[in-house]
Protein backbone atom coordinates (compact mmCIF):
# COMPACT_ATOMS: atom_id res chain seq x y z
CA UNK A 1 0.00 0.00 0.00
CA UNK A 2 0.75 3.55 -0.66
CA UNK A 3 2.39 5.46 2.12
CA UNK A 4 1.77 9.46 2.59
CA UNK A 5 3.62 10.97 4.99
CA UNK A 6 3.04 14.66 6.44
CA UNK A 7 5.78 16.35 7.78
CA UNK A 8 6.08 19.34 8.62
CA UNK A 9 7.17 21.90 12.06
CA UNK A 10 5.36 21.46 15.19
CA UNK A 11 2.08 23.88 14.91
CA UNK A 12 1.80 23.93 11.55
CA UNK A 13 -1.64 22.92 11.45
CA UNK A 14 -0.36 18.77 10.59
CA UNK A 15 -3.23 17.21 12.35
CA UNK A 16 -6.09 19.57 10.78
CA UNK A 17 -4.81 18.68 7.46
CA UNK A 18 -4.58 14.78 8.33
CA UNK A 19 -8.39 15.08 9.84
CA UNK A 20 -9.27 16.18 6.52
CA UNK A 21 -7.17 13.89 4.55
CA UNK A 22 -8.23 10.90 6.66
CA UNK A 23 -11.87 11.49 8.11
CA UNK A 24 -12.43 8.90 11.24
CA UNK A 25 -10.78 5.81 10.22
CA UNK A 26 -7.81 6.82 12.69
CA UNK A 27 -5.33 4.99 14.83
CA UNK A 28 -2.93 6.69 17.14
CA UNK A 29 0.12 4.77 18.86
CA UNK A 30 3.50 4.52 19.76
CA UNK A 31 6.87 4.05 17.54
CA UNK A 32 8.20 0.96 17.55
CA UNK A 33 10.78 1.11 20.70
CA UNK A 34 9.78 4.95 21.75
CA UNK A 35 7.18 6.62 23.37
CA UNK A 36 6.74 8.66 20.91
CA UNK A 37 2.89 9.11 19.50
CA UNK A 38 1.90 9.45 15.92
CA UNK A 39 -1.28 9.05 13.94
CA UNK A 40 -2.33 6.82 10.93
CA UNK A 41 -5.19 6.34 8.83
CA UNK A 42 -6.27 5.75 5.38
CA UNK A 43 -7.99 7.79 2.13
CA UNK A 44 -8.88 6.68 -1.42
CA UNK A 45 -6.37 8.05 -4.66
CA UNK A 46 -7.97 7.36 -7.61
CA UNK A 47 -9.95 4.39 -6.44
CA UNK A 48 -7.21 2.89 -4.16
CA UNK A 49 -6.43 2.55 -0.60
CA UNK A 50 -3.59 4.37 0.53
CA UNK A 51 -2.16 5.34 4.02
CA UNK A 52 -1.67 8.79 5.37
CA UNK A 53 0.93 9.09 8.52
CA UNK A 54 0.96 11.85 10.61
CA UNK A 55 4.52 12.24 11.92
CA UNK A 56 5.67 13.93 14.63
CA UNK A 57 6.66 17.75 14.34
CA UNK A 58 10.14 18.41 13.43
CA UNK A 59 12.60 21.66 12.44
CA UNK A 60 15.20 19.11 10.88
CA UNK A 61 16.33 16.16 9.26
CA UNK A 62 19.42 16.29 12.16
CA UNK A 63 17.21 14.94 14.79
CA UNK A 64 17.45 16.45 18.43
CA UNK A 65 15.50 14.37 20.33
CA UNK A 66 12.94 11.19 19.92
CA UNK A 67 9.96 12.89 18.22
CA UNK A 68 12.55 14.13 15.33
CA UNK A 69 14.15 11.01 14.94
CA UNK A 70 11.41 9.14 14.76
CA UNK A 71 10.08 11.90 12.05
CA UNK A 72 13.44 10.69 9.85
CA UNK A 73 12.46 7.41 10.04
CA UNK A 74 9.36 7.57 8.62
CA UNK A 75 10.54 9.81 6.12
CA UNK A 76 12.55 6.98 5.11
CA UNK A 77 9.16 4.81 4.23
CA UNK A 78 7.65 6.72 3.00
CA UNK A 79 6.12 7.26 -1.17
CA UNK A 80 5.49 10.14 -1.04
CA UNK A 81 5.85 13.34 1.50
CA UNK A 82 3.28 16.21 2.07
CA UNK A 83 5.37 18.83 3.82
CA UNK A 84 2.98 21.33 5.46
CA UNK A 85 4.28 24.97 5.94
CA UNK A 86 2.54 27.74 7.96
CA UNK A 87 2.42 30.55 5.27
CA UNK A 88 2.18 33.61 7.67
CA UNK A 89 5.66 31.63 8.96
CA UNK A 90 7.26 31.05 5.64
CA UNK A 91 11.25 31.71 5.85
CA UNK A 92 11.65 29.35 8.98
CA UNK A 93 9.39 26.92 7.60
CA UNK A 94 11.33 26.46 3.92
CA UNK A 95 14.69 24.98 6.23
CA UNK A 96 12.97 21.53 6.44
CA UNK A 97 11.53 21.71 3.18
CA UNK A 98 14.82 22.64 1.40
CA UNK A 99 16.15 19.21 3.16
CA UNK A 100 13.02 17.05 2.42
CA UNK A 101 13.47 18.26 -1.17
CA UNK A 102 16.81 16.87 -0.64
CA UNK A 103 15.87 13.67 0.82
CA UNK A 104 14.81 12.59 -3.00
CA UNK A 105 11.62 11.65 -2.36
CA UNK A 106 8.59 13.07 -4.26
CA UNK A 107 7.32 15.90 -2.54
CA UNK A 108 4.12 18.46 -2.17
CA UNK A 109 4.22 21.74 -0.09
CA UNK A 110 0.97 22.62 1.40
CA UNK A 111 1.04 26.50 1.93
CA UNK A 112 -1.56 26.20 5.15
CA UNK A 113 -3.26 28.67 7.10
CA UNK A 114 -3.55 30.67 3.63
CA UNK A 115 -6.26 33.03 5.19
CA UNK A 116 -4.05 34.38 7.91
CA UNK A 117 -1.40 35.52 5.64
CA UNK A 118 -3.90 38.25 4.35
CA UNK A 119 -5.15 39.63 8.02
CA UNK A 120 -1.02 39.89 8.37
CA UNK A 121 0.01 41.48 4.93
CA UNK A 122 1.75 38.68 4.11
CA UNK A 123 1.26 38.46 0.30
CA UNK A 124 3.45 35.01 -1.50
CA UNK A 125 3.74 34.41 -5.06
CA UNK A 126 2.67 31.00 -5.44
CA UNK A 127 3.64 30.26 -8.83
CA UNK A 128 7.40 31.77 -8.38
CA UNK A 129 7.23 29.71 -5.21
CA UNK A 130 6.79 26.76 -6.78
CA UNK A 131 9.29 27.73 -9.69
CA UNK A 132 12.42 27.77 -6.85
CA UNK A 133 11.35 24.48 -5.74
CA UNK A 134 10.07 22.70 -8.76
CA UNK A 135 7.62 20.82 -6.54
CA UNK A 136 3.62 21.51 -6.39
CA UNK A 137 2.98 24.35 -3.59
CA UNK A 138 -0.87 24.74 -2.97
CA UNK A 139 -2.31 27.62 -0.62
CA UNK A 140 -4.65 25.78 1.74
CA UNK A 141 -6.80 26.81 4.84
CA UNK A 142 -7.08 23.29 6.57
CA UNK A 143 -9.54 24.90 9.11
CA UNK A 144 -12.27 24.65 6.79
CA UNK A 145 -11.21 22.56 4.33
CA UNK A 146 -10.63 25.00 1.59
CA UNK A 147 -7.45 23.66 -0.91
CA UNK A 148 -7.74 20.52 0.17
CA UNK A 149 -9.15 18.80 -2.73
CA UNK A 150 -6.78 20.87 -5.06
CA UNK A 151 -4.56 19.77 -2.79
CA UNK A 152 -5.13 15.99 -3.25
CA UNK A 153 -5.15 16.58 -6.86
CA UNK A 154 -1.81 17.42 -6.96
CA UNK A 155 -0.69 14.07 -5.18
CA UNK A 156 -0.20 12.22 -8.77
CA UNK A 157 1.72 15.42 -10.30
CA UNK A 158 4.55 14.89 -7.43
CA UNK A 159 7.78 13.94 -8.33
CA UNK A 160 11.30 13.97 -6.93
CA UNK A 161 12.61 17.23 -8.00
CA UNK A 162 15.67 17.18 -10.50
CA UNK A 163 19.10 18.27 -9.66
CA UNK A 164 18.90 18.94 -5.86
CA UNK A 165 22.17 18.73 -4.59
CA UNK A 166 23.15 18.64 -0.42
CA UNK A 167 24.04 21.58 1.14
CA UNK A 168 25.22 22.73 4.31
CA UNK A 169 22.99 24.19 6.87
CA UNK A 170 24.44 28.00 5.84
CA UNK A 171 23.91 27.26 2.02
CA UNK A 172 20.25 26.60 2.95
CA UNK A 173 19.36 29.59 5.04
CA UNK A 174 21.51 31.53 1.89
CA UNK A 175 19.26 30.45 -0.62
CA UNK A 176 16.14 30.62 1.87
CA UNK A 177 16.96 34.41 1.87
CA UNK A 178 16.96 34.68 -1.88
CA UNK A 179 13.63 32.94 -2.07
CA UNK A 180 11.51 34.95 0.39
CA UNK A 181 13.38 38.22 -1.15
CA UNK A 182 11.44 36.96 -4.24
CA UNK A 183 8.57 35.51 -3.62
CA UNK A 184 7.32 37.70 -0.67
CA UNK A 185 6.16 40.85 0.11
CA UNK A 186 4.79 42.21 3.68
CA UNK A 187 2.72 45.18 3.46
CA UNK A 188 2.22 47.35 7.19
CA UNK A 189 -0.79 46.18 9.30
CA UNK A 190 -1.76 47.95 12.36
CA UNK A 191 -2.01 46.12 15.89
CA UNK A 192 -5.04 44.69 16.13
CA UNK A 193 -7.14 43.83 19.52
CA UNK A 194 -6.31 40.52 19.18
CA UNK A 195 -2.47 40.92 18.80
CA UNK A 196 -2.63 42.80 22.28
CA UNK A 197 -4.87 39.98 23.77
CA UNK A 198 -2.03 37.44 22.50
CA UNK A 199 0.83 39.44 23.91
CA UNK A 200 -1.20 40.12 27.28
CA UNK A 201 -0.94 35.78 27.62
CA UNK A 202 2.56 35.70 27.34
CA UNK A 203 3.91 38.38 29.23
CA UNK A 204 4.40 37.33 32.84
CA UNK A 205 3.09 40.17 34.46
CA UNK A 206 -0.52 39.93 32.90
CA UNK A 207 0.28 36.21 31.53
CA UNK A 208 -0.01 34.52 34.92
CA UNK A 209 -3.40 36.34 36.22
CA UNK A 210 -4.95 34.76 32.75
CA UNK A 211 -3.04 31.42 32.94
CA UNK A 212 -4.79 30.97 36.69
CA UNK A 213 -7.90 32.10 35.59
CA UNK A 214 -7.67 30.25 32.58
CA UNK A 215 -6.63 26.63 34.56
CA UNK A 216 -9.56 27.50 37.20
CA UNK A 217 -12.12 28.01 34.27
CA UNK A 218 -10.96 24.47 32.44
CA UNK A 219 -11.59 22.63 35.77
CA UNK A 220 -14.64 24.25 36.22
CA UNK A 221 -15.78 22.64 33.06
CA UNK A 222 -14.44 19.86 33.21
CA UNK A 223 -16.41 19.41 36.59
CA UNK A 224 -19.33 20.42 35.43
CA UNK A 225 -19.06 18.19 31.94
CA UNK A 226 -17.98 15.04 34.31
CA UNK A 227 -20.73 15.64 36.99
CA UNK A 228 -23.28 16.03 34.62
CA UNK A 229 -22.60 12.88 32.17
CA UNK A 230 -22.22 10.53 35.38
CA UNK A 231 -26.12 12.07 36.54
CA UNK A 232 -27.28 11.72 33.55
CA UNK A 233 -25.93 9.27 31.41
CA UNK A 234 -23.50 6.89 33.40
CA UNK A 235 -25.76 6.49 36.84
CA UNK A 236 -28.68 5.70 35.19
CA UNK A 237 -27.10 2.95 32.92
CA UNK A 238 -26.04 1.25 36.31
CA UNK A 239 -29.48 1.97 37.82
CA UNK A 240 -30.58 -0.66 34.26
CA UNK A 241 -27.58 -2.82 35.48
CA UNK A 242 -28.18 -3.06 38.93
CA UNK A 243 -31.41 -5.83 38.93
CA UNK A 244 -29.09 -7.79 36.92
CA UNK A 245 -26.22 -7.55 40.04
CA UNK A 246 -28.50 -8.03 42.39
CA UNK A 247 -29.80 -11.49 40.69
CA UNK A 248 -26.18 -12.32 40.37
CA UNK A 249 -26.01 -11.81 44.32
CA UNK A 250 -28.39 -13.83 44.78
CA UNK A 251 -27.32 -16.84 42.68
CA UNK A 252 -23.97 -16.98 44.17
CA UNK A 253 -25.11 -16.61 48.10
CA UNK A 254 -22.69 -16.24 50.54
CA UNK A 255 -18.96 -16.72 50.61
CA UNK A 256 -15.69 -16.24 49.03
CA UNK A 257 -16.93 -16.09 45.14
CA UNK A 258 -19.56 -13.62 46.51
CA UNK A 259 -17.46 -11.35 48.10
CA UNK A 260 -15.14 -11.42 45.02
CA UNK A 261 -17.74 -10.57 42.19
CA UNK A 262 -19.93 -8.79 44.02
CA UNK A 263 -18.38 -7.28 47.29
CA UNK A 264 -20.30 -6.34 50.56
CA UNK A 265 -23.97 -5.81 50.23
CA UNK A 266 -24.74 -2.44 52.38
CA UNK A 267 -27.99 -3.10 54.28
CA UNK A 268 -28.99 -5.30 51.83
CA UNK A 269 -28.24 -3.55 48.34
CA UNK A 270 -25.18 -2.88 46.32
CA UNK A 271 -23.04 0.23 47.00
CA UNK A 272 -21.29 0.98 43.85
CA UNK A 273 -18.56 2.43 45.80
CA UNK A 274 -18.31 0.42 48.89
CA UNK A 275 -19.13 -3.04 48.12
CA UNK A 276 -16.00 -3.42 46.29
CA UNK A 277 -16.73 -5.92 44.03
CA UNK A 278 -15.36 -7.13 40.57
CA UNK A 279 -18.95 -6.91 39.04
CA UNK A 280 -20.27 -3.91 41.17
CA UNK A 281 -17.30 -1.18 42.58
CA UNK A 282 -14.91 -2.76 39.76
CA UNK A 283 -17.47 -1.42 37.25
CA UNK A 284 -18.35 1.53 38.23
CA UNK A 285 -15.36 3.23 39.58
CA UNK A 286 -13.80 3.34 36.06
CA UNK A 287 -16.91 3.71 34.20
CA UNK A 288 -19.68 5.54 36.23
CA UNK A 289 -16.95 7.76 38.15
CA UNK A 290 -13.77 8.38 35.88
CA UNK A 291 -14.38 7.84 32.55
CA UNK A 292 -17.40 11.15 32.54
CA UNK A 293 -14.29 12.83 33.79
CA UNK A 294 -11.44 11.45 31.27
CA UNK A 295 -13.61 12.94 28.66
CA UNK A 296 -13.91 16.40 29.99
CA UNK A 297 -10.60 16.56 30.93
CA UNK A 298 -9.46 15.41 27.76
CA UNK A 299 -11.75 17.18 25.63
CA UNK A 300 -10.79 20.60 27.30
CA UNK A 301 -7.02 19.54 26.98
CA UNK A 302 -7.43 18.72 23.13
CA UNK A 303 -8.73 23.06 22.89
CA UNK A 304 -5.95 24.00 25.12
CA UNK A 305 -3.76 22.38 22.72
CA UNK A 306 -5.07 23.47 19.47
CA UNK A 307 -5.61 26.47 20.19
CA UNK A 308 -2.35 27.70 20.86
CA UNK A 309 -2.49 28.31 24.30
CA UNK A 310 -0.80 25.51 25.89
CA UNK A 311 2.47 26.49 24.22
CA UNK A 312 2.18 29.66 25.99
CA UNK A 313 1.51 28.41 29.30
CA UNK A 314 4.70 26.71 29.07
CA UNK A 315 6.69 29.69 27.96
CA UNK A 316 5.14 31.47 31.08
CA UNK A 317 6.32 28.29 33.38
CA UNK A 318 9.71 28.09 31.66
CA UNK A 319 11.54 30.71 34.44
CA UNK A 320 9.50 28.45 37.40
CA UNK A 321 10.31 25.31 36.21
CA UNK A 322 14.24 26.08 35.16
CA UNK A 323 14.22 26.95 39.70
CA UNK A 324 12.90 23.04 39.71
CA UNK A 325 15.81 21.88 37.32
CA UNK A 326 13.23 21.26 33.95
CA UNK A 327 12.26 23.63 31.67
CA UNK A 328 8.96 25.07 30.48
CA UNK A 329 7.73 21.88 28.49
CA UNK A 330 7.56 20.14 32.38
CA UNK A 331 4.06 21.58 31.92
CA UNK A 332 3.64 18.54 29.55
CA UNK A 333 3.18 15.92 31.81
CA UNK A 334 2.06 17.79 34.96
CA UNK A 335 -1.39 18.27 32.25
CA UNK A 336 -1.04 14.74 30.93
CA UNK A 337 -0.36 13.36 34.34
CA UNK A 338 -4.09 14.86 35.76
CA UNK A 339 -5.57 13.11 32.80
CA UNK A 340 -3.83 9.90 34.10
CA UNK A 341 -0.76 9.65 35.31
CA UNK A 342 0.72 6.70 33.01
CA UNK A 343 0.98 9.04 29.65
CA UNK A 344 2.44 11.82 32.10
CA UNK A 345 4.99 9.31 32.86
CA UNK A 346 5.93 8.54 29.34
CA UNK A 347 6.17 11.82 28.53
CA UNK A 348 8.78 12.58 30.48
CA UNK A 349 11.14 11.28 27.44
CA UNK A 350 10.40 14.91 26.12
CA UNK A 351 13.26 15.96 28.79
CA UNK A 352 16.58 15.73 27.48
CA UNK A 353 19.09 14.45 30.43
CA UNK A 354 18.56 11.93 33.23
CA UNK A 355 18.28 14.98 35.98
CA UNK A 356 15.46 16.80 33.96
CA UNK A 357 13.29 13.23 33.82
CA UNK A 358 14.12 11.95 37.29
CA UNK A 359 12.91 15.51 38.28
CA UNK A 360 9.80 15.64 36.30
CA UNK A 361 8.14 11.72 36.94
CA UNK A 362 9.50 11.88 40.92
CA UNK A 363 7.16 15.38 41.29
CA UNK A 364 4.12 13.81 38.71
CA UNK A 365 4.42 11.07 41.08
CA UNK A 366 4.39 12.30 44.24
CA UNK A 367 2.26 15.81 43.57
CA UNK A 368 -0.03 15.55 40.54
CA UNK A 369 -3.08 13.68 41.47
CA UNK A 370 -4.64 11.63 37.90
CA UNK A 371 -8.33 12.65 36.87
CA UNK A 372 -9.40 9.43 38.55
CA UNK A 373 -8.05 10.20 41.77
CA UNK A 374 -9.19 14.14 41.61
CA UNK A 375 -12.77 12.78 40.79
CA UNK A 376 -12.93 10.68 44.08
CA UNK A 377 -10.95 13.60 45.92
CA UNK A 378 -14.35 15.84 44.82
CA UNK A 379 -16.50 13.19 45.75
CA UNK A 380 -15.73 12.44 49.49
CA UNK A 381 -14.61 16.16 50.26
CA UNK A 382 -17.19 18.23 48.12
CA UNK A 383 -20.27 17.02 50.72
CA UNK A 384 -18.18 18.80 53.18
CA UNK A 385 -16.91 22.08 51.59
CA UNK A 386 -15.26 22.87 48.37
CA UNK A 387 -12.61 24.86 50.77
CA UNK A 388 -11.42 21.31 51.90
CA UNK A 389 -10.73 19.83 48.10
CA UNK A 390 -8.66 23.22 48.16
CA UNK A 391 -6.85 22.31 50.72
CA UNK A 392 -5.50 19.05 49.24
CA UNK A 393 -4.66 20.97 45.86
CA UNK A 394 -2.56 23.88 47.52
CA UNK A 395 -0.71 21.40 50.09
CA UNK A 396 -0.01 19.55 46.68
CA UNK A 397 1.26 22.82 44.71
CA UNK A 398 3.74 23.98 47.50
CA UNK A 399 5.25 20.08 47.75
CA UNK A 400 5.73 20.01 43.82
CA UNK A 401 7.74 23.61 44.30
CA UNK A 402 9.32 22.64 47.34
CA UNK A 403 10.60 19.51 46.44
CA UNK A 404 11.58 20.97 43.02
CA UNK A 405 13.31 23.07 44.71
CA UNK A 406 15.61 20.73 46.45
CA UNK A 407 15.81 17.77 44.07
CA UNK A 408 17.42 20.95 41.42
CA UNK A 409 20.24 21.77 44.07
CA UNK A 410 21.36 18.15 45.08
CA UNK A 411 20.54 15.84 41.93
CA UNK A 412 23.81 16.37 39.71
CA UNK A 413 22.92 16.62 35.80
CA UNK A 414 22.44 19.25 33.50
CA UNK A 415 19.37 21.24 32.71
CA UNK A 416 19.88 22.63 29.15
CA UNK A 417 17.66 25.39 28.03
CA UNK A 418 14.85 24.80 25.14
CA UNK A 419 13.75 27.46 22.67
CA UNK A 420 9.81 27.59 22.90
CA UNK A 421 7.88 28.57 19.92
CA UNK A 422 4.62 30.46 20.48
CA UNK A 423 2.62 29.66 17.27
CA UNK A 424 -0.92 31.87 16.83
CA UNK A 425 -3.72 31.83 18.39
CA UNK A 426 -6.40 29.59 16.21
CA UNK A 427 -9.71 28.76 16.01
CA UNK A 428 -9.92 25.00 17.10
CA UNK A 429 -11.16 22.21 14.74
CA UNK A 430 -13.98 20.57 16.24
CA UNK A 431 -13.48 17.54 14.03
CA UNK A 432 -9.57 17.15 15.30
CA UNK A 433 -10.28 18.06 18.81
CA UNK A 434 -12.80 15.24 18.81
CA UNK A 435 -10.61 12.60 17.20
CA UNK A 436 -7.73 13.60 19.52
CA UNK A 437 -10.12 13.08 22.88
CA UNK A 438 -11.68 9.93 21.20
CA UNK A 439 -8.25 8.28 20.37
CA UNK A 440 -6.89 9.50 24.37
CA UNK A 441 -10.24 7.69 25.81
CA UNK A 442 -9.46 4.45 23.75
CA UNK A 443 -6.25 4.37 25.17
CA UNK A 444 -8.00 4.39 28.61
CA UNK A 445 -10.74 2.05 27.91
CA UNK A 446 -7.91 -0.44 26.96
CA UNK A 447 -4.72 -0.15 28.48
CA UNK A 448 -5.71 1.51 32.09
CA UNK A 449 -9.25 -0.43 32.87
CA UNK A 450 -7.39 -3.54 33.38
CA UNK A 451 -5.01 -2.54 35.93
CA UNK A 452 -7.82 -1.40 37.92
CA UNK A 453 -10.04 -5.00 37.42
CA UNK A 454 -6.29 -6.37 38.15
CA UNK A 455 -6.31 -4.13 41.35
CA UNK A 456 -10.17 -4.98 42.76
CA UNK A 457 -9.44 -8.60 42.10
CA UNK A 458 -6.12 -8.41 44.15
CA UNK A 459 -7.48 -6.30 46.90
CA UNK A 460 -10.66 -8.67 47.25
CA UNK A 461 -8.36 -12.03 47.71
CA UNK A 462 -5.99 -9.73 49.94
CA UNK A 463 -9.42 -9.13 52.20
CA UNK A 464 -10.47 -12.52 51.94
CA UNK A 465 -7.58 -14.65 53.43
CA UNK A 466 -7.09 -11.49 56.38
CA UNK A 467 -3.75 -9.94 54.79
CA UNK A 468 -4.84 -6.20 54.56
CA UNK A 469 -6.08 -6.52 57.93
CA UNK A 470 -2.66 -7.94 59.10
CA UNK A 471 -1.17 -5.33 58.10
CA UNK A 472 -3.41 -2.94 58.99
CA UNK A 473 -2.82 -3.94 62.73
CA UNK A 474 0.94 -4.12 61.91
CA UNK A 475 1.03 -0.13 60.76
CA UNK A 476 -1.38 0.96 62.83
CA UNK A 477 0.84 2.88 65.24
CA UNK A 478 2.14 4.98 62.42
CA UNK A 479 -1.27 5.42 61.00
CA UNK A 480 -3.25 6.57 64.41
CA UNK A 481 -0.26 8.49 66.40
CA UNK A 482 2.14 9.60 63.43
CA UNK A 483 -0.87 10.44 60.79
CA UNK A 484 -4.55 10.82 63.04
CA UNK A 485 -5.95 8.83 61.02
CA UNK A 486 -8.22 5.64 62.28
CA UNK A 487 -6.10 2.34 62.32
CA UNK A 488 -8.52 1.09 59.33
CA UNK A 489 -7.32 3.92 57.43
CA UNK A 490 -4.32 1.75 56.74
CA UNK A 491 -5.89 -0.57 54.61
CA UNK A 492 -6.93 1.93 51.87
CA UNK A 493 -3.30 3.31 51.95
CA UNK A 494 -2.23 -0.43 51.19
CA UNK A 495 -4.41 -0.20 48.27
CA UNK A 496 -3.25 2.55 46.77
CA UNK A 497 -0.30 1.38 45.42
CA UNK A 498 -2.83 -1.09 43.53
CA UNK A 499 -4.91 1.92 42.20
CA UNK A 500 -5.57 5.54 44.39
CA UNK A 501 -8.76 6.14 43.44
CA UNK A 502 -10.19 3.09 44.54
CA UNK A 503 -8.11 3.57 47.67
CA UNK A 504 -10.03 7.33 48.32
CA UNK A 505 -13.13 5.55 47.75
CA UNK A 506 -12.39 3.12 50.42
CA UNK A 507 -12.24 5.98 53.20
CA UNK A 508 -15.55 6.65 52.63
CA UNK A 509 -17.10 4.19 55.36
CA UNK A 510 -14.67 4.87 57.61
CA UNK A 511 -16.20 8.17 59.23
CA UNK A 512 -13.83 10.17 59.15
CA UNK A 513 -13.67 13.87 59.81
CA UNK A 514 -13.39 16.51 57.24
CA UNK A 515 -9.66 17.49 58.23
CA UNK A 516 -8.74 13.60 58.30
CA UNK A 517 -9.55 13.21 54.47
CA UNK A 518 -7.86 15.96 53.82
CA UNK A 519 -4.53 14.52 55.33
CA UNK A 520 -5.19 10.95 53.79
CA UNK A 521 -6.07 12.23 50.39
CA UNK A 522 -3.21 14.29 50.40
CA UNK A 523 -1.02 11.26 51.32
CA UNK A 524 -1.84 9.14 48.79
CA UNK A 525 -1.70 11.15 46.36
CA UNK A 526 2.17 11.96 47.50
CA UNK A 527 3.76 8.36 48.93
CA UNK A 528 3.28 5.92 46.14
CA UNK A 529 2.54 5.78 42.37
CA UNK A 530 -0.51 3.68 41.40
CA UNK A 531 0.96 -0.39 40.30
CA UNK A 532 0.48 1.11 36.17
CA UNK A 533 2.55 4.32 36.39
CA UNK A 534 4.98 2.51 38.90
CA UNK A 535 6.15 -0.20 35.91
CA UNK A 536 6.38 2.57 33.58
CA UNK A 537 8.41 4.58 35.69
CA UNK A 538 10.52 1.77 36.66
CA UNK A 539 11.19 0.98 32.65
CA UNK A 540 11.97 5.51 32.44
CA UNK A 541 13.95 5.77 35.26
CA UNK A 542 15.37 2.64 35.27
CA UNK A 543 15.60 0.08 38.89
CA UNK A 544 18.20 2.45 40.67
CA UNK A 545 16.61 6.07 39.81
CA UNK A 546 13.30 3.91 40.60
CA UNK A 547 14.18 3.01 44.22
CA UNK A 548 15.52 6.80 44.82
CA UNK A 549 12.27 8.05 43.50
CA UNK A 550 10.54 5.65 45.87
CA UNK A 551 12.18 7.02 48.80
CA UNK A 552 11.49 10.25 48.25
CA UNK A 553 8.03 9.72 48.25
CA UNK A 554 7.43 7.75 51.27
CA UNK A 555 9.96 10.15 53.26
CA UNK A 556 7.73 13.01 51.81
CA UNK A 557 4.42 11.53 52.67
CA UNK A 558 5.32 10.74 56.07
CA UNK A 559 6.66 14.40 56.86
CA UNK A 560 3.57 15.88 55.10
CA UNK A 561 0.94 13.24 56.82
CA UNK A 562 2.78 14.34 60.43
CA UNK A 563 3.20 18.26 59.36
CA UNK A 564 -0.77 18.02 58.45
CA UNK A 565 -2.10 16.00 61.68
CA UNK A 566 0.16 18.73 63.92
CA UNK A 567 -1.43 21.89 61.94
CA UNK A 568 -4.97 20.55 61.36
CA UNK A 569 -5.97 18.30 64.25
CA UNK A 570 -3.40 19.45 66.41
CA UNK A 571 -2.09 16.22 67.49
Amino acid sequence: MKKIVLMGNPNVGKSVVFSRLTGAQVIASNYPGTTVDFSKGKMRLDGDLVEIVDAPGTYSLESSNKAEEVAVKMLGKADLIVNVIDATNLERNLFLTLELLESKKPVVVALNMWDETKHLGINIDVEKLEQFLKVPVMPMVALTGEGVNELVGRFNSACAPEGMKTKSEEERWVEIGHIIKKVQHVTHRHHTIWDMIADATIKPATGMPIAIITILISFWIVRNIGENLIGYVFEPLFDLYTPFAMSMSNWLGHGFLHDLFIGKLIDGEIEYVESMGLLTTGLFVPFGMVLPYIIAFYLMLAVLEDSGYLPRLATLMDTLFHKLGMHGHGIVPVFLGLGCNVPGALSIRTMETRKQRFISATLMAISVPCMAQIAMIFGILGPHDLVYVLMVFVTLMMIYVLVGLTLNRYVMGESPEIFLEIPPYRMPSAITILKKTWMRIRWFLTEAIPFLFLGVLIVNVLYAIGFLEWLGVLFAPITEGWLGLPKEATAALLVGFLRKDLAIGMLLPLGMTAMQLVIAATILTIYFPCVATFAVLLKELGVRDMIKSMVIMIVTALSVGGAMNFILIGA
